[in-house]
Formats: structure tokens, C-alpha cells, sequence
């Protein structure tokens, strides 16, 4: 499960940082005459929303913990 939800993440990040690439993409090359760039986006936002509920599963679970205060 350690394994699973930290590759989750990270693939979920390398998808967000795709989705925005292609978002810039099509940005540049239609100069708003299509609806893909809007695509791109939704698709970052839910992709942003899993990212936040795998993080949120992983500190629940264990498998992150934060880092102790450096004040502590």
C-alpha cells in the first residue's frame, strides 16, 4: 500500500504537469478558437483534486507523516 499510493502521487503529478504543457500547447496554437485549452484545464483541476485526496489518504494512513517542527 506504501508503494501504491506514493506512485499514485507521483504519476498524478507527472499528469498534471502534462495536462499543463498541453494546455500552453493548444493556448498558443488556437488562439481560443477551440475549447481544448478549456479541456486541458478541467482535466488539470480534477487531476489536482485526486492529487489532494491521495495526499489526504496517504497522511490518514501513514504512509506520509510530516516532518517534526524544527522548533521541537
Amino acid at each position: 500500500m506504501d508503494i501504491a499510493i506514493r506512485a499514485a502521487i507521483l504519476v498524478t503529478l507527472l499528469v498534471i504537469v502534462a495536462s499543463l504543457g498541453s494546455g500552453l500547447f493548444y493556448l498558443m496554437k488556437d488562439r481560443g478558437d477551440s475549447r481544448r485549452t478549456l479541456n486541458a484545464l478541467t482535466l488539470r483541476i480534477t487531476l489536482s483534486i485526486i492529487l489532494f485526496l491521495l495526499i489526504l489518504l496517504g497522511f490518514l494512513t501513514g504512509v506520509i507523516t510530516p516532518n517534526q517542527s524544527p522548533l521541537a
